[in-house]
């Protein structure tokens, strides 16, 4: 996906939604509309959260979102039904969950084995043509099991630097990376803001430092077309997350199941980075 990017000159643009919100459905629906926009230039990537009820790095508008669909039955055995309808869709499946998750995944009902419940969940994600996981809570200090699965079965392992990494810090998370590596553009939680962050390109160029061949994406607090395309100017992947879920709680809040104002976002951001470079 990267790699089909540069070779447009230009940044993959990845955008965010919950599985389960405003339901199952409706969020499948909305992730494909993500890589379609109104006129099928949409996003090359979509970010599948799965919802959890004690988010460490999620802001209000995505924790209003989780919680919607943790009330309104969302299971983790969902995301899969997102990812394969996203890959159907042509754009690239990831998943972003806490760990968690992960290491109880099947576990009702019997003894929880960490490592047997890491490789179902990597099998069941290969299966459905996911490409592999965000996981903003897991350390590679802490991954034994998830390196082994996703190894196994050619899974891509996105872990998270931010502007207070160390030099040391940022070497062991790319080296442990597969895919890219998700730099936050600001100390805090996800939301939109009125500009992007400055300390980005320093993170970013920090990185690059260390790991050149590895590339780098930036998140946290893109809302519009304007800023994604200041991102993509030197970023490799453009994440937008907090900006796309307001708009399916717009919706909900004015009683319609109308996906426009998604679709209308979507080619915003998307002008925004093709035109970045």
């Amino acid at each position: 996906m990267v790699a089909a990017c540069r070779a447009e000159n230009r940044a993959a643009l990845v955008g965010y939604l919950p599985v389960g919100y405003p339901d199952v459905p409706g969020s499948i629906a909305a992730m494909v509309a993500l890589t379609q926009g109104t006129g099928g230039g949409g996003v090359d990537a979509v970010e599948i959260g799965m919802p959890y009820s004690d988010p460490m790095m999620d802001g209000l508008a995505i924790q209003h979102a989780d919680t919607k669909a943790i009330q309104r039955g969302v299971r983790t055995h969902d995301v899969f039904s997102a990812v394969e309808a996203v890959a159907v869709a042509g754009a690239t499946p990831l998943v972003m969950i806490y760990y968690n998750l992960v290491e109880h995944y099947g576990a009702r009902g019997r003894r929880n084995d960490p490592a047997a419940s890491v490789r179902a969940f990597a099998r069941d994600l290969a299966n459905a043509g996911g490409a592999g996981l965000i996981t903003p809570d897991l350390t590679p200090d802490d991954a034994e099991f998830w390196t082994a699965s996703s190894d196994e079965f050619g899974l891509d392992r996105v872990y998270l630097v931010a502007p207070s990494s160390t030099d040391e810090r940022v070497a062991r998370t790319t080296a442990a990376c597969r895919g890219w590596v998700y730099s936050t553009s600001v100390m805090g939680v996800t939301g939109a803001r009125a500009q992007t962050s400055d300390a980005a390109p320093r993170l970013v160029e920090r990185v690059r430092a260390i790991a050149p061949d590895l590339p780098v994406g930036v998140g946290l607090g893109i809302s519009n077309g304007a800023q994604a395309g200041e991102i993509g100017a030197f970023a490799d992947l453009v994440i937008v997350g907090s900006a796309l879920v307001k708009q399916l709680i717009a919706a909900e809040d004015a009683g319609t199941a109308s996906l426009d104002g998604l679709r209308a976002l979507v080619d915003d951001l998307a002008s925004g980075v093709r035109a970045s470079r």
